[in-house]
C-alpha cells in the first residue's frame, strides 16, 4: 500500500535496521511492513530486545532506518535532510516517555512550553498554548507546580501536555504507564484514548497486555519481525 492510499498515515516497506554495540552487529529490524491510517490507536507489543524501541525511535524521526522505505503523511522521510527532519518532529510528532523526561528546575508551563521554545514561537504565544494543554490534561490549577511537586501521574500528565502543545498528528508513547500504580495508569491510559477520539494517530510501545487489549489494533513484534498484527480493542 502506498502512502497516497493510506490517506496520509504511516506506511513501513521493507524497513531494516543495524546498529553496532561494540564490535557485534545487530539486526534490530528485519524487513518490517506496516500501514497505520490516519487517527488508528495502535499498540506495538513485545519482549525486551524484540525491536520495539528501535521502531518507535524511527517513526518519530529520531533514527533513519538502514534500508526500506518511510512514508509518514504522504512524505518519504528518507529524502528529507536533518534541519527538514527537526522540524517535522517539531510540528507533526508528539512524544510520550516512560521516564517523564520532565527539566526538574522548570514549572509544569515551562516544560509544556519547550517545544514551543524549539520552534522559535513567541513568548507570549507560546504560554497560551502550554497552559491550554495544561487544561486539556487536567492540571491548569498545576502549572506553576515544578515537577517535584507533582505526583507520579500528574509529571505524565504534564509529558502528554508537552506532547500535545504543537497540536500534532502523531503521537508516539514509550510505555506511558510504566512508572505508575495501576489506577493512575488507567487514568493515563483514558486521556490517551480521548486524543485518538480526536483524530490524533497514536501509537503505545508496551509490553503490557492491558494496554494491548484498549487499543484498537495490537501489533506484535520479535526478533525484528511482526509476527502478529490483529485488530481488537472496544
Amino acid at each position: 500500500m502506498n502512502a497516497e492510499a493510506n490517506g496520509g498515515g504511516i506506511v513501513l516497506e521493507g524497513l531494516h535496521k543495524h546498529y553496532s554495540v561494540g564490535r557485534v552487529d545487530v539486526h534490530a529490524l528485519r524487513g518490517i511492513d506496516l500501514c497505520i491510517g490516519a487517527g488508528e490507536f495502535v499498540a506495538v507489543m513485545g519482549p525486551s530486545g524484540s525491536g520495539k524501541t528501535t521502531l518507535m525511535e524511527i517513526l518519530g524521526c529520531l533514527s533513519r532506518p538502514s534500508s526500506g522505505r518511510y512514508c509518514l503523511g504522504g512524505r518519504d522521510v528518507q529524502q528529507i535532510d536533518p534541519d527538514g527532519l527537526a522540524a517535522l518532529r517539531g510540528a507533526e510528532i508528539g512524544f510520550v516517555f516512560q521516564s517523564f523526561n520532565l527539566l526538574p528546575r522548570l514549572s509544569a508551563v515551562e516544560n509544556a512550553e519547550l517545544p514551543l521554545a524549539y520552534r522559535r514561537v513567541p513568548r507570549a504565544e507560546r504560554r497560551r498554548r502550554a497552559e491550554r494543554a495544561l487544561e486539556r490534561v487536567g492540571l491548569g490549577a498545576r502549572a506553576r507546580h515544578r515537577p517535584n511537586e507533582l505526583s507520579g501521574g500528574e509529571r505524565q500528565r504534564v509529558a502528554i501536555a508537552r506532547a500535545l502543545v504543537n497540536e500534532p498528528s502523531l503521537v508516539l508513547a514509550d510505555e506511558p504507564t510504566g512508572n505508575l500504580d495501576t489506577a493512575t495508569g488507567e487514568e493515563i491510559l483514558d486521556l490517551l484514548e480521548g486524543l485518538h477520539r480526536g483524530g490524533t494517530t497514536l501509537v503505545v510501545v508496551t509490553h503490557d497486555p492491558d494496554i494491548g487489549a484498549r487499543a484498537a489494533r495490537c501489533v506484535s513484534i520479535r526478533d525484528g519481525r511482526i509476527v502478529a498484527d490483529e485488530r481488537g480493542g472496544p
